[in-house]
């Protein structure tokens, strides 16, 4: 009995969190169509969520790009595709790789660094001094962060395919002996409009779920300061899991047979 009774308490508790972060969602959803707006705190998270995350996911893109283009040599060499290399880097990266890479960078560096802030406010009461304000915690804080995380994370993802395209173009001239020529052509022929479209697109929602976890956790920090610590920890792991998990119902949803 303790045993059925233990199973029943997390599974409580689990459609509990479940219905209080759906209705956190709906609400932060709510939020960015819905007046007022703040418009100098929307301009600071753009820029902490997009222009300071720059040297981060570019450095992660061209060493993905790297990797890729030697890592393809290798593999289509022995079957004689070397010539596939371009095409392989290109799809691989607008798909699948720019978006991931940049949207995990993006949730250890801002999710963590939202769940820290907004934590550290909620043990120190500046919420609720907020609230006897007449300001709407919830329009002052999170709005901002999630509007800045949906409209920053596709120019991120943007530059990290050019940044992840271009380190496999500077291997395959520089260590595969790739003519420059012939390899700009396979990339222009396989490069594709829908590819980066799907890319772009996961962004969105990446850019959504990163900053909305960072504010949940942050928001229902409740432990005082050492719940601080185990918020950004929270904030990381499941943002990183949901760009998983997102990933590939995306994925299935476009490329899905």
């Amino acid at each position: 009995m303790r045993f059925v009774r233990f199973l029943g308490c997390m599974t409580l508790d689990g459609v509990a969190r479940a219905g209080h972060f759906a209705i956190f969602a709906g609400k932060g959803l709510a939020g960015c169509v819905m007046c007022p707006f703040y418009v100098k705190n929307l301009w600071q998270q753009c820029l902490a969520v997009g222009f300071y995350a720059l040297p981060v996911v570019g450095l992660t893109a061209i060493f993905a790009g790297f990797v890729l283009a030697l890592q393809s040599y290798s593999g289509f060499s022995g079957l004689s595709g070397e010539n596939t290399v371009a095409a392989v880097v290109v799809v691989a990266i607008t798909r699948e790789l720019g978006p991931v890479l940049a949207g995990l960078m993006v949730a250890g560096r801002t999710s963590a660094a939202m769940a820290a802030e907004i934590g550290s406010m909620r043990v120190s009461e500046q919420i609720d001094a907020l609230e006897t304000l007449g300001v709407d915690p919830f329009k002052f804080l999170v709005t901002p962060r999630l509007i800045a995380g949906i409209c920053m994370m596709p120019f991120l993802v943007l530059i990290a395919d050019i940044i992840g395209v271009f380190g496999g173009f500077i291997v395959g001239i520089t260590r595969l002996s790739f003519s420059s020529g012939l390899y700009l052509e396979q990339l222009a022929k396989h490069v594709l409009a829908f590819d980066v479209f799907t890319g772009l697109v996961k962004a969105t929602f990446f850019g959504f779920s990163i900053t909305l976890w960072g504010c949940y956790c942050g928001f229902t920090n409740s432990n005082g300061a050492r719940g601080v610590g185990d918020a950004t920890t929270r904030a990381v792991v499941s943002a990183s899991i949901s760009i998983l998990v997102l990933n590939y119902l995306i994925t299935t949803l476009f490329f899905g047979l």
